[in-house]
């Protein structure tokens, strides 16, 4: 097996950030269990460090030796060490979960061999970042380590934030914000952990515009076009350029999300994406850029696709959870960037005409989704199905409308004896007592 740059082979490495991603998903257990129980932001962040881990039924705190990852599980066989309470093992299928995403993440980022460079990175694409080798900790294996790292505080603040959402269907701050302030940061600080730059212009598609606009319209030529493929002052200004790909990110991929729930709720007249939802594309595109963004929002609903077809032929549910499915495409961004990112680049590299194209598929998103809306209604389906009252009326409705309507079993009526064990069966004996009296006579109260 090839070496790395450590001089140590690969698979000691792999195994080693194994290691490192079942702590780290020990942790993670803790930040999905505990930050929903808080709704303040502050709060929900304090309770992940305090207070000490402890059985949620007989509340003693665990062992050291049982929080080892994976292995104090087993060595418990599932089961708490003071009560013997059910652990779920979801918690060791976690742990070993994010072991294996830190291996898997380093196997495609860092290329390991004899010759190779940072172009050989997966996540590497034929604009991406090259390294200054005058500088250490700015040189091409280090770049390459830096962004490992950088991605990986992605992928942990997203796995947390897709099983909260499949447990609760919410996406808390708590697991987006802090790490958008990392994606922010630590563009604009190291200035070369993109995968693209912010802007490039494709020179085969630009060559070609450029010659149609100098024959009808050459004063726009110069307005529209850059020379080159990249702008200057990206290489010029590398912190800056960095910092403006985190806030085009965080901008473009969040506003994306946020657009498409204002036109789904105007179209279809329901909420159609949560707001947990776009502060959770703000967080990828404070990382990745507002490219990979918009890739990764059109690819999580093919890997929803399959999924809510089935919940709907099971349990006719027409909604789900989407932040598992954008953390999954997320991830298959990173893993997947350099093959992506060929097949995608010219539309990327459009210039003015992506702006154009993009405000095109604004509109007629919105005009399908409003004709979507008009066929259901001519279909007589309501869009909001679920919230409607059934139409049968029921033995249980009948009782309830009869007990909310009729409280008191006296009220306009004459007093005529009825067998007492009815009236405590409902709670009335008592307070039949005090107000009529006893059953067969004596004093009461009117």
């Amino acid at each position: 097996m090839p070496l790395t740059a450590f001089g140590l082979p690969m698979w000691v490495c792999l195994g080693y950030l194994f290691v490192i991603g079942t702590v780290v998903g020990s942790f993670l257990n803790v930040c999905i269990y505990r930050i929903p129980t808080k709704e303040r932001f502050w709060e929900s962040l304090y309770a992940v460090i305090y207070p000490r881990s402890r059985c949620p039924r007989c509340r003693n705190a665990i062992p050291a030796w049982a929080n080892v990852p994976i292995f104090g599980w087993l060595m418990l066989r599932g089961r708490c060490f003071h009560c013997k309470g059910r652990i779920s093992p979801r918690y060791p299928m976690i742990e070993f979960l994010n072991g294996a995403l830190w291996a898997l993440v380093y196997w495609m980022e860092v290329p390991a061999g004899f010759g190779v460079s940072i172009m050989d990175s997966a996540a590497n694409g034929p604009f991406g970042p090259t390294g200054d080798p005058s500088s250490w900790w700015l040189s091409p294996v280090a770049i390459i380590h830096w962004r490992y790292f950088y991605h990986m505080v992605l992928i942990e603040a997203l796995l947390v934030a897709s099983f909260i959402d499949l447990d609760l269907w919410i996406i808390p701050d708590g697991c987006t914000l802090p790490a958008m302030a990392v994606g922010l940061v630590g563009g604009a600080a190291l200035g070369q952990l993109y995968l693209t730059p912010v802007w490039h212009q494709n020179m085969r598609f630009a060559n070609e515009l450029r010659f149609w606009l100098d024959r009808s319209a050459p004063e726009l030529s110069d307005w529209i076009f850059i020379e080159g493929s990249l702008p200057g002052w990206i290489g010029q200004s590398p912190h800056l350029h960095g910092l403006a790909v985190s806030l085009g990110g965080f901008l473009i991929a969040g506003g994306v999300v946020w657009l498409v729930r204002i036109i789904g709720h105007w179209a279809l007249g329901r909420e159609a994406m949560g707001f947990g939802d776009v502060v959770l594309m703000a967080m990828v595109g404070s990382f990745l850029g507002w490219q990979a963004g918009v890739i990764i929002f059109f690819m999580a609903p093919m890997f929803a696709l399959l999924v809510v077809g089935l919940t709907f032929i099971v349990r006719r549910q027409r909604e789900l959870p989407f932040g598992p499915y954008l953390s999954l495409a997320t991830l298959t961004v990173i893993l997947f960037w350099k093959q992506i990112w060929t097949s995608v680049e010219p539309i990327f590299g459009s210039g003015p005409l992506l702006i154009l194209s993009a405000l095109i598929m604004t509109v007629a998103f919105a005009i399908i989704m409003r004709l979507i809306r008009l066929v259901f209604e001519f279909l007589g389906i309501s869009p909001d199905d679920d919230d409607d009252p059934p139409d049968d009326w029921n033995s249980g409705d009948h009782l309830f409308f009869y007990g909310s309507e009729s409280v008191d079993p006296h009220q306009g009526r004459w007093r005529n004896y009825v067998w007492p064990g009815s009236d405590s069966s409902r709670g009335w004996s008592q307070y039949d007592t005090w107000r009529n009296g006893p059953p067969g006579g004596g004093n009461g109260r009117w």
